[in-house]
């Protein structure tokens, strides 16, 4: 269903955490909240804004984590892109519940269950008005899915990256933790490395930076938000040069 606002972005890179599929569970997908990302993602979809999407895994399991108690970086690595796919194709189950025809592209072969990356085929899709879902983040080691999120953005000439978060933007603290800390509406990529703030990782942030490409970071919980974005309103915080 068309809507009456126009889309400010053409293409678009949706990255999304892991634990964003937990919902208020402990550990796994709620599909109660991937049925409301896809409802959000077939409202775009609608608009004819072409969408990709990077997936995280850390609602199933944190390489990063897994490192630090002892076990091999590299394998820990490895893991934690398998649990991005089990969670890539969670989401395409859920969009094409919601009419979304979508394909899940992997950076780790596994014929079986998805397509293996390719720059021009995963563009192809975009074009035919398909989601493309990114698993298995970059594909190596020592990378993170935000990594992977700016990489995929560049390769496929995304004009943003909406980066959806718990929280309604980029805060000079925690807000979860901290009550007064302030929000920031604009913030440029420097800025942001030099505060440390851990919103995405630096090489992340660096990539962007070298590319211009604009960061969109705002609260996945609140219904139509990625629609909001979309049309260009003021949702969340705006990483610019």
């Amino acid at each position: 269903m068309p809507s009456s606002a126009a889309p400010a972005y053409k293409r678009v890179l949706l990255k999304l955490s892991g634990e964003a599929l937990m919902g208020e569970e402990s550990y796994g997908i709620d599909p109660v909240v991937a049925a409301q990302i896809a409802r959000d993602v077939a409202e775009i979809q609608g608009m004819g804004v072409e969408t990709a999407i990077v997936i995280g895994g850390g609602n199933i399991f944190r390489g990063v984590a897994a490192s630090a108690l002892g076990m091999d970086r590299a394998t820990a690595d490895y893991m934690g892109m398998l649990a991005t796919v089990i969670n890539a194709l969670a989401l395409q189950d859920a969009l094409e519940q919601q009419g979304v025809v979508t394909r899940v592209v992997t950076a780790i072969e596994m014929r079986s269950v998805a397509e293996p990356f390719i720059r021009r085929r995963a563009i192809r899709h975009l074009e035919k008005g398909r989601v493309v879902v990114f698993g298995a983040g970059t594909g190596n080691p020592y990378f993170s899915t935000d990594t992977a999120a700016a990489l995929r953005a560049m390769e496929i000439k995304a004009e943003v990256i909406l980066k959806a978060t718990k929280v309604d933007g980029i805060y000079d603290a925690d807000p979860m933790i901290t009550p007064g800390a302030t929000r920031f509406d604009r913030i440029s990529y420097l800025k942001m490395l030099e505060q440390g703030l851990k919103v995405m990782d630096a090489t992340a942030i660096s990539l962007c930076m070298d590319n211009r490409l604009p960061i969109v970071v705002f609260n996945l919980r609140t219904p139509g938000n990625i629609k909001r974005a979309i049309i260009g309103e003021s949702v969340g915080s705006l990483v610019t040069a």
